[in-house]
């Protein structure tokens, strides 16, 4: 089995449905991972939180939230720069 490092364990999210993202947080969790982070950007943060919130629910009472980081990144666009919101909700087992 391979043990995975703490930047092999970071799960973006977008536009897939939230069973997809909640299914990638448990195997890097059986895979060995000892903290996972979900990440998103602008209009799926509210899905991240959904991922979040049905891991700890229904598949994982164990897993812990970290402290959650709001940032913003500035996205070349178009017409200019546009700024993004990010999340970034740390995880522990």
């Amino acid at each position: 089995m391979k043990r995975l490092d703490s930047k092999d364990s970071t799960i973006y999210v977008g536009s897939k449905q939230p069973m997809s993202y909640v299914l990638a947080v448990i195997t890097q969790f059986q895979n060995g991972a000892k903290e996972v982070t979900v990440k998103a950007r602008g209009r799926v943060i509210s899905r991240a939180v959904d991922v979040v919130e049905i891991l700890k629910n229904k598949f994982m009472n164990d897993v812990k939230v970290g402290k959650i980081e709001t940032s913003t990144d500035i996205v070349k666009g178009e017409k200019g720069d546009v700024n993004v919101s990010v999340i970034t909700i740390p995880l522990t087992k």
